[in-house]
């Protein structure tokens, strides 16, 4: 069910939506039940056969007016996020963008579903191979980027003929409900998109996977969780696509450039105030260069204004005062194993949940931030001289999302990136999103591909037939 956001004082049934640069309700939004969550698959199973049975052409412009319509509203969109999520106006507003453009490419998938055609080696028969909607699928988003991580799954789902329930972070319901619209608005019918915004996260999601007519789940969010939702869809061997917790590498040779290193840092690291799944999290810095860097990151990031959103800060707030409480913890345990804090941004006089911007300098490669998502805006900087052992240092963990690489010599780079066991790696630059690549990692980081023609394939189901051919 779409459930249009109340600004009515709180009552019974709802929970309030805070923004955490002021701790000032936003919000109150309806606390679905697990009642709530049935009613939701009943919907999206009544609508599954006439949307599915639609022309590709005509859910292709459906996205494609979603497209046109978010960016009309990207600044109001913008707005909300930056309530509700606290990120600055800034970020908000290239996440609009980002999240449109998921509508424009799945609408140009829309038409291509794909398929095949052959003869049998054996002879006497053809084989037609097809792909088909896989049907109710259940999408589960985090709040770090409430747009886009709705539209990233919602634009491949309604592009291959699937409905969908999805279940915002109660952190942020506020986005997906506007996304929920404007798709109403774009032509999307009645049933196919229902979003059930709820505190019973465990509860709804569980009701989900446990009914029969659910054959999709796919889930953004850390490993732990991920791993919990594995267990229960393997119950009805539900089709699962996962992208979880992150532990990026950002590494620096010494031929690299500093000035373009530098600058990828900056956004690696400090894009949402550090809370992205890709953001660099770690930092390999060859000991060459090393006091150069430092030098030239700690002066970017003294530059850095935090506070919120509507003061024009670049940094906003974590998302909780529990979120602040563990990156700090993590400052204070990195130094107590020998990290030295090399620079720091000014907190604001505010309310909200905010952490100072901070460069760590020779930090141990072994530091228990070096091996754990910080989830923050912090850069701990190691050092390194061999390569085969700073290689064997990056892929000793258990996440594989993204990685990024600077050298001056692209050959380098590229082996360098080859070498990384992660999913995504950003040569000589400090994004790896994109709407037309396969996002997703390796080992503990996830499973499946969003974007893409991959992006797709997820909520596809692929059918042969063996055709007689006397």
């Amino acid at each position: 069910m779409t459930t249009t956001p109340t600004t009515a004082p709180a009552l019974a049934g709802t929970f309030a939506v805070e923004d955490p640069a002021t701790l000032e309700v936003v919000d109150h939004v309806r606390d679905h039940d697990l009642a709530d969550a049935r009613s939701a698959v009943d919907r999206a199973a009544a609508a599954l056969r006439p949307w599915a049975g639609l022309a590709p052409r005509v859910r292709s412009e459906v996205l494609r007016r979603a497209h046109e319509l978010m960016l009309r509203d990207r600044d109001r969109l913008a707005g909300l996020i930056a309530a509700e999520n606290g990120k600055s106006l800034v970020d908000a507003a290239g996440e609009v963008t980002y999240a449109a453009e998921f509508f424009r490419w799945f609408a140009e998938e829309a038409v291509r579903p794909g398929g095949d055609y052959g003869e049998s080696p054996a002879g006497g028969t053809r084989t037609v191979v097809r792909h088909v909607p896989v049907g109710v699928a259940a999408l589960v988003t985090p709040w770090n980027f409430p747009a886009a991580m709705a539209t990233r799954k919602l634009a491949p789902a309604l592009a291959a003929g699937c409905t969908v329930v999805l279940k915002p972070a109660a952190e942020t319901p506020l986005t997906a409900l506007a996304v929920a619209r404007l798709l109403t608005e774009a032509g999307v019918p009645d049933g196919v998109v229902n979003v059930v915004p709820t505190t019973d996260a465990a509860g709804v999601v569980g009701a989900w996977l446990a009914d029969e007519r659910v054959r999709k789940i796919s889930f953004t969010g850390s490993t732990a969780v991920g791993r919990l939702l594995l267990r229960q869809a393997a119950d009805r061997v539900v089709n699962a696509s996962m992208e979880l917790g992150g532990n990026a590498p950002f590494i620096v040779t010494e031929d690299a450039d500093l000035d373009a290193a530098v600058a990828g840092a900056m956004v690696a690291k400090f894009r949402n105030g550090g809370q992205a799944c890709t953001a660099a999290n770690r930092f390999y810095v060859h000991s060459d260069v090393a006091f150069d860097f430092t030098a030239r990151i700690v002066a970017e990031v003294e530059k850095l204004t935090t506070g919120p959103a509507a003061d024009g800060c670049a940094i906003g707030p974590l998302i909780s005062r529990a979120a602040v409480e563990r990156v700090e913890r993590a400052v204070a345990d990195a130094v107590a194993e020998g990290a030295r804090v090399a620079g720091r941004g000014v907190l604001p006089e505010a309310p909200g949940h905010f952490v100072a911007p901070t460069v760590l300098a020779d930090v141990p490669a072994g530091a228990a931030i070096m091996r754990e998502e910080i989830f923050g805006p912090v850069l701990p900087i190691t050092t390194w001289s061999e390569e085969a052992d700073m290689v064997d240092l990056v892929n000793d963990t258990e996440y594989g999302l993204a990685a990024y690489v600077y050298a001056g010599d692209l050959g380098r780079a590229m082996r360098l990136g080859e070498q990384v066991e992660a999913g995504m790696v950003g040569v000589n630059r400090g994004l790896v999103s994109d709407p037309a690549a396969p996002f997703g990692g390796f080992k503990q980081s996830g499973l499946g591909r969003e974007g893409a023609r991959d992006g797709l394939r997820e909520f596809q189901e692929t059918q042969y037939l063996s055709v007689d051919w006397p």
